[in-house]
């Protein structure tokens, strides 16, 4: 009996540090493993971060090479004007005729100039340009190179302008102007039959729109519409002068000359728009570029 208990005990002693040792493997195991899996995040965040690294030196070299892929078309295309011009350098006696083309150069470009800066004739300046382009283009010397990429600057620049804005100033006044002899009478009633009292109230009292007020008859609407056409002269001479301040005051007038001879009338709103409209519109066209040919010639020059 005194055996079997000696043997319970150390078999159970066997078994509770059997248990032991196999939590402490566990916890051992979990440990290690949670150790690789924190080294493995770092790892994988580390590799994140150089990947973004390279991601943003990706974006900066493509960017370079951009810049870089432009100037060598620059230089591509300077180098072969370049060529151009030293291969028509065989003849000598090209310097008198040279000569006289820089004069003509000269005078076209200053042509243009005038013409936009007195005039403001944005197309003057655009053949003026036109005409002196293949002139530059028969310069020889090397010394003239830049010359001709000023020049097809400065015309983009002319292109960009667009149409002359006075085309457009007496179109919108075309259309402000138009169909206002035809437009009606303005009236306060309706096509639909009135109750008796209102044909009674009718005979004594008349409702009609205050701004209209005196323009039912028709000497009176004829003495508007003349007024309304003065002011539309007026309006297209400070156009033709691009005189901003002179535009605004006629168009004021004949804002003021449609609401009273249009007062009620549907077509009012959109007249309106279209004095909006003109009010709205630049009359003058600048080019930050312009001259810029005709000073860099100068400059070669000498004068």
């Amino acid at each position: 009996m005194l055996l079997f208990l000696l043997f319970a005990l150390v078999l159970a002693a066997a078994g509770w540090y059997g248990w032991r040792h196999w939590q402490q493997e566990q916890a051992r195991i979990e440990s290690l493993a949670l150790q690789q899996r924190q080294a493995l995040d770092a790892r994988i965040d580390a590799l994140r971060a150089t990947q973004q690294a390279q991601a943003q030196r990706l974006q900066q070299a493509e960017a370079t090479n951009r810049v870089l892929r432009d100037e060598l078309l620059g230089i591509g295309q300077r180098a072969a004007l370049l060529e151009d011009s030293v291969s028509k350098l065989a003849d000598p006696d090209r310097r008198g005729a040279q000569s006289l083309r820089l004069d003509e150069i000269e005078l076209l470009l200053g042509i243009g100039q005038q013409r936009l800066r007195l005039a403001e004739d944005v197309d003057g300046a655009r053949r003026a340009l036109a005409l002196a382009a293949p002139l530059v283009d028969g310069i020889d010397d090397p010394a003239y190179l830049n010359l001709r990429q000023t020049l097809a600057q400065e015309q983009a620049a002319m292109e960009a302008l667009g149409a002359d804005p006075r085309v457009r100033a007496q179109a919108l006044l075309d259309a402000l102007m138009g169909g206002l002899r035809a437009a009606p009478a303005a009236t306060a009633g309706s096509t639909r039959p009135e109750p008796w009292y209102q044909r009674l109230l009718a005979r004594v009292i008349r409702v009609q729109p205050t701004a209209g007020a005196g323009l039912q008859q028709r000497p009176d609407r004829e003495a508007a519409l003349a007024a309304l056409q003065v002011e539309a002269t007026l309006a297209r001479a400070a156009i033709e002068r691009r005189d901003g301040s002179a535009l605004a005051a006629a168009l004021a007038r004949i804002d003021d000359g449609l609401q009273r001879l249009l007062a009620g009338s549907a077509g009012l709103a959109g007249k309106r728009r279209i004095v909006a409209e003109l009010r709205a519109l630049p009359l003058r066209a600048d080019s930050p570029l312009s001259g810029t040919t005709l000073q860099q010639l100068r400059a070669l020059r000498g004068q």
